[in-house]
């Protein structure tokens, strides 16, 4: 390579091969399980205005503060490439009218960009399946995004994989959870990281998901939600963990999980490798591989009416790694020509047996002698030789599904 050539930019990835294919499997299992589920199928911008980010997602968080990609436009607009879906499906949501299809099952897929330190299964560049209701309160809509994300870690093939799950409680169990928080954590401040000693009038719910140990000595006795709950609040968590079960839908609780953000409510929730597992050997540090929960007031914030809304989200640069190397399909038929003056032949099967709907491969090139043995290397179910007038096929005894085959091939005439 020339000291001249561009590389690529870091974080960001170049997908080929094995890898390519385990993200692709990603993509067709997750829009597969989708429509089982009925979620429609969207697509947004790419950038959107930053505010459309710094109100939905909040000016004080990480992701607002360091980690956007924003830059102003020829307009003199700031714009910022989207750091996540949520917001830009609630900005869709007010902005299309699509308050009148309430309650919404939407998902999408796509890449996301946030400037930080590259690491195992964490890009700049990066991609993720996403799916969200929007307009439903009821829990139900907590238990079906749920047995939708369980269903496809199974279709997948992913194992040792727990569901964590917590309530939030509701804006007025919420509030009195943080208060008692911020006295809480207030007598030990001194003691705390300096992250969690910001957090602390700002913040609280995130010191309890610090990994700092100065702050998790203290994070097992700080108050916890089931305290404040309200009797909505618990009538709330008790359908969704009775829905779970009758779903047949394995949880844990995890009291510890939480979500920073004053919009998010009830339901919270995340895939979680367990220990020991193939999973959490494969992704490290990086462990949850699928998060989400109810954010009930994020409208608000972009100025709609209170609106009710509960997602998820999973990386699939993540998921692939956990689904295991996968390689290309092998071919149905590889129609391999050894003499010139059939070319036009094999050209006209190989175009007629992928109208069929078989997959195909064409030989007609390089030696001819060698041709037969190129075609025996591609790999198939079947091998159609073409030479002096004849043709010949070849099948492989352990091919799936041989008789099938061999009645599509006689049906367009090429046995």
């Amino acid at each position: 390579m020339s000291k001249n050539t561009p590389k690529a930019i870091r974080g960001t990835q170049d997908i080929f091969g094995a890898d390519a294919e385990a993200f692709a499997f990603v993509v067709e299992t997750f829009e597969r399980v989708r429509k089982l589920y009925r979620f429609r199928r969207v697509e947004m911008p790419v950038f959107e205005k930053t505010e459309v980010f710094s109100r939905a997602i909040g000016e004080t968080t990480d992701v607002v503060s360091k980690e956007m990609y924003s830059f102003e436009d020829r307009g003199g607009d700031s714009l910022t490439l989207r750091p996540e879906f949520t917001a830009g499906m609630a900005r869709a949501y007010l902005t299309n009218g699509w308050q009148q299809h309430a309650p919404l099952k939407a998902a999408t897929h796509g890449p996301l960009f946030r400037y930080e330190r590259p690491q195992k299964g964490r890009y700049r560049q990066f991609h993720q399946i996403d799916a969200e209701i929007i307009g439903a309160a009821e829990p139900q809509a907590d238990v079906e995004l749920l047995a939708m994300s369980d269903q496809l870690l199974k279709e997948l093939g992913i194992e040792g994989v727990t569901l964590h799950l917590n309530t939030l409680g509701d804006a007025d169990s919420r509030e009195k959870w943080r208060a008692a928080l911020i006295e809480y954590f207030r007598a030990v401040q001194g003691e705390l990281s300096e992250d969690s000693q910001e957090r602390l009038e700002k913040n609280p719910l995130r010191i309890l998901d610090s990994k700092d140990r100065r702050d998790q000595q203290f994070v097992a006795g700080a108050p916890k939600i089931d305290d404040f709950l309200t009797e909505e609040a618990t009538a709330f968590f008790e359908a969704v963990t009775s829905g779970l079960d009758a779903a047949g839908v394995k949880w844990t609780r995890a009291e510890s999980l939480v979500r920073g953000l004053d919009y998010y409510r009830h339901t919270a929730f995340e895939f979680i490798p367990d220990e020991g597992s193939a999973a959490a050997d494969a992704l490290g540090a990086q462990s949850t591989i699928l998060g989400g929960g109810r954010y009930d007031g994020l409208m608000e914030s972009l100025g709609g009416a209170p609106t009710p809304a509960v997602g998820w989200a999973a990386g699939i640069e993540r998921l692939a790694m956990l689904v295991g190397e996968r390689n290309a399909a092998r071919a149905d038929v590889v129609v391999v020509v050894e003499d010139d003056a059939m070319t036009a032949q094999g050209q006209a099967a190989v175009s007629a047996i992928r109208h069929a709907g078989l997959s195909a491969e064409f030989i007609a090139s390089g030696g001819k002698k060698k041709r037969f043995d190129k075609a025996v290397k591609v790999g198939s179910r079947v091998i159609l030789a073409m030479s002096d007038g004849e043709r010949r096929l070849r099948y492989d005894e352990n091919a799936s599904k041989k008789d099938e085959l061999a009645e599509k091939l006689r049906e367009l005439g090429l046995d």
